[in-house]
């Protein structure tokens, strides 16, 4: 679902913090995220691997997310490669989307 030709930054504050079990039994964590005038899902990654690096979100945050801008279920969706929180920089994906907590050369999530 990655697509490196849609890729773009946004920054925005969290609006609502969400764990939804994926398709093979995994929790996700997923973001609103308020920016100017628009509301974005945000597709983080896996909960355990997020805290595994030590990012973790809360209402309120002030982010910069790059990613992937698609449309899921009718709403704006950011698919993240990176996230800029707190002066900290988190890796989520390589430049072709491929995700870090993946074998590989495997895509998922």
């Amino acid at each position: 679902m990655y697509d490196p030709s849609t890729e773009t930054t946004i920054k925005g504050k969290v609006e609502k913090v969400s764990q939804v079990t994926g398709r093979i039994g995994w929790n996700g964590t997923h973001l609103v995220l308020q920016t100017d005038g628009q509301t974005y899902d945000v597709h983080v990654g896996p909960s355990d691997y997020l805290s595994k690096i030590g990012l973790k979100f809360s209402a309120g945050d002030q982010i910069e997310v790059t990613g992937s801008k698609v449309k899921l279920g009718g709403a704006d969706t950011i698919i993240a490669r990176e996230i800029k929180e707190n002066g900290k920089d988190f890796t989520l994906r390589d430049a072709q989307g491929v995700p870090k907590w993946s074998g590989r050369g495997r895509r998922s999530y």
